[in-house]
């Protein structure tokens, strides 16, 4: 049933007949009637003000009396300026939820035929997963959900950083101060471990540069930039790269492996190896908590060489140009992206180079229509630039790339350093939050007799769901602060309380099974009351709400609306009787209650938030 289209069709008939006018589909503009009036559906006139010669009023009134007068389900009518409000028959809503109530893929979608691949995570292997990370999962992981949802085959992909120089700085550190440590031998996860002797480094570092800015060397650095008129704080503070490059034993042996890793150098990559290996199963536990997948992974150490032999064939083609020094570019300054570098002097690749060619290797791999990248808002130059080459090359998934941009996700106490150790590692932000839900439940002691195993899964699920649920209900591209105590308030927006409603409604239900209720019939229940019918509607928007939530890639319009939801569903439960009314209000009221609780569970598992059954 699509209630706009018919409503559309009817206004197209009517305002035929009554001004001899023929309506477009773009002269129609029909949404939902604010709540302060009356009324389910709105019809805006002013579109047909000029060719009807009347006043929107006159035009509302005359199309309201002929819609009333000649469509069955519509009942009844008010007009305010040019806006024309319509009332729709019970009998359209009851029909509607007693074809429904029942369906546990209601809102799900046929299949198109359209494949989408989504990449999200992507980390790099010298430090664990952290509270960034966890944005940039969540929302990929629920794209991926409501993509299918809405009828595409989605796969989810990352490609991790396991090359480069911060992955050699670990390295060098692990060497140099770890003694032959593990992960196994200091308890510690392999991520956590990895991401040690990164910050160790750093360290190290700063008191080697420390040291070196008394010496004659720095002093005579001084000396030379001073003309830039910079203090000694000003030029030390500027000065650490050039530093790292020139002058320090640590950055000399951090660059060296590098090389011997780039030469094959066995001992180099057997380290190399053994330590990517550690992270990765730190990764895969992180990834487990988290309730996440991928179909496929691919390796920066397998990819930073492709995408030459492409740009190579564009030079042919004059899609790229090369400079006197060697170095090939690409004007992209009609897209008003200035000029970009695709190939350095020496003719080694750059990062756009590296992503051009793993692109088109996706694409290979597996021939998707649509490919999403959920990447932080700090990247999104590159990716116009990205999407832009892509396209004057003619790759044929080109116009069908999105680049999923969300904002930086900051603690109440503010932003982290990932080289400084003040990063907080994602798997101490969900055993907090799982914590922080206990402390909440044994408060309140109801479930504390349950066994210890049901009782932990419990409580696994309202934490996950706590800080899953406060990152996804806002929208991507805004800058959030992560609160973990906020995102577990019961009578807040928050995942528990949705999870709460949904328990409620389980416990409705149990208690109608109990008493031999029989839900499969069409109740004569008749005169809905106004929050009945706005739970109906609110229902019935949720197909389209999958669709748009698919189509802008924005996991939070699922999140808010879930909370919408709860929130009716609670005023619905406070305001009216279910199991002390006549039995065609009663069975009306649990199918409605029924269709809401599998909403809620569905519409919560495509953000990747589990239900409880008892809370």
């Amino acid at each position: 049933m699509n209630v706009i289209a018919l409503i559309g069709e009817c206004v197209k008939k009517g305002v035929s007949e009554l001004y001899g006018i023929e309506v477009s589909d773009a002269q129609l503009n029909i949404n939902l009637t604010r709540k302060e009036f009356e009324g389910d559906y709105t019809v805006v006139t002013f579109p047909f003000v000029k060719s009807a010669r009347k006043s929107p009023e006159m035009v509302g009134q005359d199309l309201g009396a002929y819609l009333t007068e000649n469509v069955d389900v519509i009942t009844g009518f008010n007009v305010l300026k040019g806006f024309l409000n319509l009332s729709l028959s019970d009998k359209l809503w009851l029909d509607y939820l007693y074809e429904h109530h029942s369906d546990e893929s209601f809102g799900v979608s046929e299949s198109n035929g359209k494949k989408v691949l989504v990449e999200f995570s992507s980390p790099n292997t010298n430090k664990p997963l952290h509270l960034g990370h966890i944005r940039n999962i969540l929302l990929g992981w629920a794209s991926s959900k409501i993509l299918k949802a809405a009828g595409y085959d989605t796969s989810n992909v990352q490609i991790i950083n396991d090359r480069g120089i911060a992955i050699c700085k670990s390295m060098i550190a692990w060497k140099l101060y770890a003694d032959g440590a593990t992960p196994a031998s200091s308890g510690i996860k392999g991520d956590h471990f990895v991401g040690k002797w990164y910050v160790e480094f750093e360290k190290k570092f700063q008191a080697e540069y420390k040291i070196w800015q008394e010496t004659s060397s720095a002093l005579e650095a001084y000396t030379i930039r001073k003309k830039q008129a910079m203090n000694e704080v000003e030029f030390f503070k500027a000065y650490k790269n050039d530093y790292f490059n020139i002058h320090s034993a640590l950055g000399k042996a951090a660059k060296t492996m590098l090389l011997d890793w780039e030469s094959n150098d066995q001992a180099t990559r057997d380290l190399w190896k053994q330590m990517n290996a550690w992270v990765y199963d730190g990764f895969e536990e992180t990834y487990k908590k988290l309730g996440v997948s991928f179909d496929k992974l691919y390796f920066e150490s397998d990819t930073y060489l492709l995408g030459k032999d492409k740009i190579e064939d564009g030079l042919s083609k004059d899609i790229f140009y090369k400079k006197d020094d060697g170095s090939v570019w690409i004007d992209l300054e009609a897209a008003k992206l200035d000029h970009k570098l695709v190939l350095r002097s020496d003719g080694t690749s750059v990062y756009m180079t590296q992503d051009i060619g793993t692109a088109i290797l996706r694409y290979e791999d597996f021939k998707m229509d649509r490919m999403v990248y959920t990447v932080a808002d700090e990247q999104n130059y590159h990716f116009k630039v990205l999407f832009e080459i892509l396209k004057r090359m003619g790759e044929p998934f080109a116009n069908g790339l999105h680049h999923l941009s969300y904002g930086m996700v900051e603690l109440p106490e503010g932003r982290m350093k990932s080289r400084e150790g003040t990063v907080v590692d994602a798997d101490d932000l969900v055993n907090t939050v799982v914590s922080e839900a206990f402390e909440n439940i044994k408060e309140r002691g109801e479930l504390l007799t349950l066994p210890e195993e049901e009782l932990n899964e419990i409580v696994r699920r309202i934490g996950v769901a706590a800080l899953k649920y406060h990152i996804i209900k806002v929208q991507p591209k805004k800058w959030m602060t992560f609160d973990p105590k906020e995102s577990l308030d019961l009578q807040g927006q928050t995942g528990p309380y949705i999870q709460y409603s949904y328990v409620r409604i389980k416990g409705i239900l149990k208690r109608a099974d109990q008493e031999g209720l029989d839900l499969s019939g069409l109740s004569a229940y008749a005169g809905l009351e106004p929050v009945e019918r706005e739970l109906v509607l609110t229902l019935y928007q949720y197909p389209g709400l999958i669709k748009q939530a698919a189509e802008e890639l924005d996991p939070s319009v699922v999140a808010n609306y879930c909370y919408t939801l709860a929130k009716l569903f609670s005023k619905f439960w406070h305001d009216l009787q279910i199991f002390k009314e006549a039995e065609d209000a009663k069975v009306f009221r649990l199918q409605l209650s029924k269709l809401v609780g599998i909403v809620l569970k569905n519409g919560m598992d495509l953000i990747g938030i589990e239900m409880p059954d008892r809370m």
